[in-house]
């Protein structure tokens, strides 16, 4: 399954870049269904890595999710797509 990353998780004045906030279901019941799943994101250019991850918990009532990734993700991760296994 395919998901959007929305956001860094932020506080007021930091950013932690191996948190991501991810759009994955329209509400809060079908996004619990996700947690403990593995996510892997694509980076483009040359290398081609792939950067993978772990949901760990449902993010307010709208269907988002946290992720903690193995690696602090850049900021051209933001709004692309991530698969879900």
């Amino acid at each position: 399954m395919e998901a959007v990353i929305t956001s860094f998780r932020r506080g007021r004045r930091t950013q932690n870049t191996r948190q991501m906030i991810i759009k994955v279901a329209d509400s809060k019941e079908e996004a619990e269904k996700f947690i403990g799943k593995s996510v892997k994101w694509h980076a483009p250019g040359k290398n081609k890595k792939i950067l993978s991850g772990k949901i760990t918990a449902v993010h307010g009532g709208k269907g988002c999710v946290r992720a903690i990734f193995e690696k602090g993700m850049p900021g051209q991760s933001l709004g692309q797509k991530v698969v879900i296994s």
